[in-house]
């Protein structure tokens, strides 16, 4: 599993300071992408766990969440990494054009983002959006979070 890159991000997950890791390799390939430097598998660093870890650490009681962009193609890696971090308190959250994800995958995630990238409807700003940012747990919509007043 490749990461393209790495930021703290404010807005990806409303409330939450977020280490977010873009992962490159993704086969959906969404016509209108913004993203399709992502595409190429391989394109970034390749993840260890040791690295991932002492990421985590370095940001633990300063961020509250991890993110991925990306990487449910990579399941099993994706899957510890998001294990090890709710272990180590923080929330998670998966961004993935695909309408469902595997249930494994969903007991790993406190936040999902599902549906792909249509331009004339819109992200998760637009009331017209076809892509839905939930809460697993409860299953609650939060798309109302993201829609500015």
């Amino acid at each position: 599993m490749y990461c393209y890159d790495f930021h703290v991000v404010l807005q990806e997950v409303p409330g939450e300071v977020s280490l977010c890791f873009t992962i490159s390799g993704c086969p959906l390939r969404c016509q209108g992408c913004h993203s399709p430097f992502l595409w190429k598998e391989g394109s970034g660093t390749k993840i260890n766990r040791q690295t991932y870890i002492e990421i985590l650490n370095r940001y633990l009681g300063l961020a509250t969440c991890v993110v991925f962009m990306g990487g449910e193609w990579h399941l099993k890696e994706l899957m510890f990494y998001l294990e090890h971090a709710k272990k180590n308190g923080y929330k998670t959250c998966l961004y993935t054009g695909l309408d469902e994800v595997p249930s494994k995958l969903l007991q790993h995630l406190t936040y999902l983002k599902t549906g792909p990238w249509i331009k004339e409807l819109g992200g998760l700003e637009s009331k017209t959006t076809n892509q839905k940012f939930k809460e697993v747990k409860t299953n609650k919509i939060l798309n109302h979070l993201f829609i500015p007043n």
